[in-house]
């Protein structure tokens, strides 16, 4: 018959063998306080006149309780190793049931995941839907439009030209990014939350996109402090957004704050540091503080020379939106030397063809009808079809996505890239030959 709490062969359970040896401890720790009564018992003072049989009582009490002692250690280090193993047994129930978790969360993320995947899919083939009928009433609708605002010239060239780092990439910037390493990336940590706050930003989704950015830079300042470099691309970040609501004085804070911590944290000459300071200039320069854009535009370009040499396409970059500066302030004797110098770098890094070379010789152009030099602008325009094809079989018009699910991302920014530059030549266009007609008299530069 099994002992009670025992196992079928007659074990005793293992909780009454700890409880039994904790038992024998206090009867073990009983007979040692007995011997070393003895032992003191039996010392010298004890009588004389049997020494030999003192010293035998001794030695017996003395083996007696060095083998209480030795029981004592071995029953302390049983019941030691007895506590070490139902410590290691309840961490294994521990990490069994977190395994468990683990794996019915992964399970949920797997579904979750895919039903993402499935959703981006439907998205990218409305995308490209969308843009194939956009193409199209585009193409249906050109015929019909024979005449452009007067007052296009000043919005036009804001709306084509300025462009901030870390938000939505100016035209052509993907053959930028191509030819030449960039002075300055979004952190790793920081890109899909860029990512998703530009894309709701584009979408006119502000309520989701500045909560998501307003959360996202209180936890990392919780985490890392204010005065942290991924805290001023946070705010750069947000800033952008706020700028794309026509928050400008919220935005400008911002960038003034980040500006403040890269510098402080980065050093004056970072790139970081001048993509603030582009971002402040364009900040303005949408506001229409030319003067107070400008100095920030030309310490932004300074760092980008220094630091990523003369000939990268950031410094061309730069040098267009420094252009335009001058342009509304009516400089435009150091705007042709801005656009050419951004020209030559461009066809250069990015070969006569590319759409970014195209744009900046429309704004070159665009620059030299603001003058009333009709000779110069008509020479640009045509080096720009010639060079391009801007015809129903040119390369441009090819440019455009198929109405497939499989359209690639950058196909449709080609398309888009193409469209816009389209349209800036066909207006300038128009305007030139209503000069040349006499139909508007340009004021003189």
């Amino acid at each position: 018959m099994a002992a009670p709490g025992g196992d079928p062969a007659g074990r005793p359970a293992p909780d009454a063998l700890v409880a039994g040896a904790r038992q024998v401890v206090k009867g073990l720790e009983a007979l040692r306080a007995e011997s070393r009564e003895l032992l003191r018992v039996l010392e010298p003072a004890a009588p004389r006149d049997a020494p030999e049989l003192l010293a035998e009582k001794r030695e017996l009490a003395q083996r007696s309780l060095d083998g209480i002692e030795l029981g004592l250690g071995e029953a302390e280090l049983l019941l030691g190793l007895w506590a070490h193993v139902g410590a290691l047994e309840a961490e294994r129930q521990r990490l069994r049931a977190q395994a468990t978790r683990l794996a019915q969360e992964n399970v949920w993320l797997q579904e979750e995941l895919a039903g993402a995947r499935a959703r981006l899919g439907r998205s990218q083939e409305a995308v490209a839907h969308l843009q194939e009928d956009t193409r199209r009433l585009e193409l249906a609708g050109r015929p019909r439009r024979s005449s452009v605002p007067r007052d296009a010239d000043r919005k036009d060239s804001l709306a084509s030209l300025f462009g901030g780092d870390e938000d939505e990439q100016d035209e052509g910037s993907a053959a930028v990014a191509e030819a030449a390493p960039s002075g300055y990336e979004i952190p790793a940590r920081l890109r899909t939350l860029h990512n998703l706050v530009i894309q709701y930003a584009a979408q006119g989704r502000y309520e989701v996109a500045v909560p998501l950015c307003k959360q996202a830079l209180e936890d990392l300042e919780k985490s890392s402090g204010h005065r942290h470099p991924d805290v001023a691309t946070l705010l750069n970040i947000l800033a952008l957004v706020y700028r794309d609501q026509n928050k400008y004085k919220e935005a400008t804070d911002l960038l003034n704050d980040a500006l403040g911590i890269r510098e402080q944290t980065l050093g004056t000459e970072h790139p970081a540091v001048a993509a603030t300071l582009n971002n402040l200039a364009v900040l303005y320069g949408k506001r229409g503080r030319f003067q107070e854009a400008e100095p920030l535009c030309k310490r932004a370009l300074e760092i980008r020379e220094k630091v990523l040499g003369a000939e990268h396409p950031d410094v061309a970059k730069q040098l267009n939106n420094l252009a335009l500066l001058c342009q509304n302030q009516g400089k435009f004797g150091e705007v042709e030397g801005y656009y050419g110098r951004a020209l030559r770098i461009y066809e250069r890094r990015l070969g006569p063809r590319d759409p970014t070379v195209a744009k900046t010789k429309t704004n070159l152009a665009s620059s030299y009808l603001k003058q009333g030099k009709y000779k110069e602008a008509e020479e640009l325009y045509k080096e720009i079809l010639s060079s391009h094809e801007l015809s129903a079989h040119g390369d441009f018009g090819q440019a455009s996505v198929a109405p497939s699910s499989r359209a690639p991302k950058g196909a449709l920014q080609r398309s888009s890239s193409f469209s816009k530059l389209r349209e800036s030549i066909r207006r300038g266009s128009e305007k030139l030959v209503s000069r040349l007609r006499g139909e508007g008299t340009p004021k003189p530069g």
